[in-house]
């Protein structure tokens, strides 16, 4: 059975509480169905401001399906949990076709990233014909791969503000892609681990050295999967910085209600 993002409980606390991992702030969040040009049903996440409309998008692209990547993988399961309260932001998540989580599965099959094209594609869609604002791409691993090779191409690129990258392989995107990125001048940032497996720091800044726009960050001490509490609220205020052009701290401490995640 699908998860229902409405059976979260919260209650109030006594006093300020820290930011947790499973911590749950409020927000109006609805489960949804995109619908691809090629037929296909995908599930997913809108996570929205409470009480106000959002200042800005997040359209989040999941790591590698065929090695556990979904639309639960932790940073982006944070960032819906977090960022509609901390920062006034929707935040959109999706199974790719063939992918499975809580929520429940896309229909289709895993396609190397070939097909996964009208994915990226019906979600953006989606998000547009919503009127949510200020719309950027958030890709990790795999879904940077996705990011890059269609996000700077139309129907996409007429749609979209930007894109961060976390963690780019740069295994199925290559230097056309950094090229057409490069020519539609959209901004780009890449969040590169200090410690990744599969592109480090100064290898990114030469391939990325393509895209004149890109900024590239690494970051020290992290890894490919960015575990670590200290490393999520890195990654969570780089995205709230360049989207929002602004470098508000996001709180470690909620006061207000909360619920806990399983």
């Amino acid at each position: 059975m699908s998860f229902d993002p409405a059976s979260y409980v919260f209650t109030e606390p006594d006093g300020p509480a820290a930011i947790r991992a499973n911590t749950v702030l409020p927000a109006r969040r609805e489960n949804i169905e995109l619908r691809t040009e090629d037929g296909l049903t995908l599930v997913g996440e809108l996570a929205l401001p409470q009480d106000t409309e959002p200042v800005a998008t997040l359209i989040t692209l999941h790591p590698l399906p065929t090695h556990g990547g979904f639309m639960d993988s932790h940073v982006y399961r944070k960032a819906s949990f977090r960022l509609p309260a901390l920062a006034g932001m929707a935040v959109l998540r999706f199974n790719t076709r063939g992918t499975s989580s809580a929520r429940g599965t896309s229909e289709g099959q895993f396609e190397e990233g070939v097909g996964e094209r009208a994915d990226v594609e019906a979600a953006v869609r989606f998000a547009a014909e919503r009127g949510l604002p200020r719309r950027w791409l958030v890709g990790w691993s795999f879904g940077t791969e996705l990011a890059l090779k269609y996000g700077a191409v139309p129907p996409v690129v007429d749609e979209i503000d930007g894109a961060v990258l976390l963690s780019p392989p740069l295994h199925r995107a290559g230097d056309a892609d950094l090229d057409a990125w490069a020519a539609c001048g959209r901004p780009l940032t890449v969040l590169v681990p200090e410690l990744d497996d599969y592109l480090r720091p100064a290898e990114a800044v030469q391939r990325f050295a393509r895209v004149p726009q890109a900024r590239v960050v690494g970051v020290e001490g992290a890894k490919h999967l960015w575990v670590g509490e200290k490393f999520v609220q890195r990654v969570l205020g780089e995205v709230v910085d360049d989207v929002l052009g602004e470098s508000p701290e996001l709180p470690a401490v909620w006061d207000g209600p909360t619920a806990t995640a399983s």
